[in-house]
């Protein structure tokens, strides 16, 4: 690990008071929404899962924002500031075909089962253990990654407007902390559309400007072709096994560890996306969900990867032992270069609003798992439902407050991405495992869950901590790592769990409806809602589609 690396003082950005009216007006309007939604909330399923109302076009908006916190933004331009054109197998490869099949294959099982959380699916597939391992696994990785946007969102606020560390957090805190107290995930999901819109007015005057300073694509291009080599800027060159590249990873680990298990892990059991999608109206808006954050998902590559290219080309050195900044200081330093003031306070704006929307999506989701997987089931059960929705505002704050103290756990990584995908690894891969066997293999018992996951997350943590970091193994990166940690993990697990089941009892037929593939429930045949017939509500054509686009905008980068 590296020592914490703050953002450089000198990024001091010139606000005015335009810069901070737009700032206090987003705040407002913030808190507006979470009041709005709180006349709403009446039972748990209003609080937890919106009342499983939503639109798609909502929920799809919200299903991207909740992704577009501190990983999105500073850590996918610090990886291109450190890895170039290699940061589109993050979208391309690592996210587009996993949120396909979330939509065409997965959402039909979570959906239609009526379960209120992925570790729910665990237990009525599994058992109490299987679930409650899952649980308490997917709560501890919630508020590691919330933590990683308070961390985030506190020194960029630090560097840019002079704010102390702790006054970025605790006024970040308090605002997630209301507005998901006040309306619930409702409340989480229309500030998070809103944040969308606000993220996206941040990122492209900073792309555009940074391009026109370096000459347009050409001229960057030309110049870190020159200062960096040419696979710095095509996607697949030198990731030829034995070959070596920035990344520090080969095709085959770029394709098995991050573009089949990282991704499929996080994109298909991280609840703090599925839970946007659990929150539809409908089977058929559940699984157009990620379809329709898939379209964004793939043009949003260029607004993250262009600023941190910009900041390679404008400080060489950046990241390194010759330069007071950090690959994470790639977005800050062009806001302060290029920004004028009323813009400059669209980008502060805009950033708070990722961290925040980060933050939001992993705190939202905590409150659900703790409240409904573990408090409502081993602790104390069958109280009135007006119980577990106090209970549930009650955590939310606890969450906040454990975020807060796991915030500073992020400052040992000079690349917030690093840290983000080694937790990934550890806690969404070896849940992916458990499912997609689960899910397609009918023959798994139910005790082959809880060890699989305990096998998976162990076998991940021993290559992180003992191989990769005693120097057993020489891997040359921690992203290349992390996907190696990835693959242990995988390979572990369903190791593990193909042994258990062939010596243990299968699952009772008549109790797999709707659980594994092949079989159905009602929740899963249910009728085509009034309209599905137009081509946009067909999930299979937004779905290849998806596809398609994602694969055709490899071809410029290719080699």
């Amino acid at each position: 690990m590296h020592p914490p690396t703050p953002l450089a003082a000198e990024l001091r950005l010139p606000t005015n008071w335009l810069d901070y009216t737009i700032l206090g007006i987003y705040f407002v309007v913030v808190l507006g929404i979470g009041f709005a939604a709180r006349r709403s909330v009446k039972t748990s399923l209003d609080f937890f899962l919106s009342g499983r109302s939503l639109p798609a076009w909502v929920t799809g908006l919200a299903f991207i924002a909740a992704n577009l916190g501190a990983t999105e933004i500073l850590g996918m331009a610090a990886n291109s500031a450190q890895y170039g054109v290699y940061t589109t197998h993050w979208y391309w490869i690592g996210a587009i075909p996993a949120m396909v099949f979330l939509g065409l294959v997965m959402m039909p099982f979570y959906y239609g089962s009526k379960v209120r959380s992925v570790p729910e699916f665990l237990l009525l597939r599994f058992d109490k253990a299987a679930h409650l391992l899952s649980s308490g696994l997917f709560a501890c990785a919630a508020i590691l990654i919330a933590g990683v946007n308070l961390y985030a969102l506190a020194i960029v606020v630090e560097a840019l407007l002079g704010w102390p560390q702790w006054v970025a957090i605790v006024v970040a805190g308090f605002f997630v902390l209301a507005y998901i107290t006040l309306g619930g995930l409702s409340s989480a999901i229309y500030n998070e559309v809103l944040q969308f819109f606000v993220i996206l007015a941040a990122l492209i005057p900073i792309s555009v400007l940074g391009l026109k300073k370096v000459g347009g694509w050409d001229g960057l291009s030309d110049s870190l072709t020159q200062s960096r080599g040419a696979d710095f800027m095509t996607s697949w060159g030198g990731t030829g096994i034995g070959s070596d590249n920035p990344l520090g990873a080969n095709w085959l680990t770029i394709v098995l560890g991050l573009g089949f298990v990282l991704s499929f892990g996080y994109w298909t059991t991280n609840f703090a996306e599925v839970q946007r999608a659990l929150s539809a109206k409908n089977l058929s808006a559940a699984q157009r969900t990620p379809l329709i954050a898939a379209f964004p998902k793939i043009f949003i590559v260029f607004l993250v990867m262009i600023p941190g290219l910009v900041a390679a080309v404008l400080v060489p050195k950046i990241g390194t032992a010759g330069s007071d900044l950090q690959y994470n200081d790639a977005i800050p330093y062009l806001m302060e270069q290029l920004l004028p003031n009323g813009v400059l306070g669209i980008a502060v704006t805009g950033l708070l609003a990722a961290f925040m929307a980060g933050m939001a999506a992993n705190v939202s989701s905590f409150n659900t798992v703790f409240t409904t997987d573990i408090w409502a089931k081993y602790v104390v059960k069958g109280r009135e439902d007006d119980y577990y929705v106090r209970f549930g505002r009650l955590i939310t704050a606890i969450g906040v407050l454990a975020s807060i103290g796991t915030a500073f756990l992020a400052s040992s990584f000079s690349n917030i991405m690093s840290y983000l995908q080694t937790l990934f690894s550890f806690f969404n891969v070896p849940m992916f495992v458990v499912f997609i066997i689960g899910m397609f293999w009918r023959r798994t018992s139910m005790k082959s869950g809880f060890w699989g996951l305990l096998a998976g997350t162990t076998a991940a943590m021993v290559n992180y901590f003992v191989i990769y970091k005693q120097g057993i193994i020489d891997i040359p990166s921690d992203q290349g790592a992390n996907f190696v940690s990835a693959i242990a993990g995988f390979v572990a697990g369903a190791v593990v769990m193909v042994a258990v089941s062939l010596f243990t009892a299968p699952k009772p037929a008549e109790e797999l409806q709707g659980l594994v593939y092949g079989t159905t429930s009602p929740g899963m045949a249910e009728p085509p809602a009034p309209g599905d017939e137009a081509w946009y509500r067909k999930p299979a054509l937004l779905g290849w589609g998806a596809v398609i686009l994602a694969a055709a905008c490899y071809i410029p980068f290719s080699f």
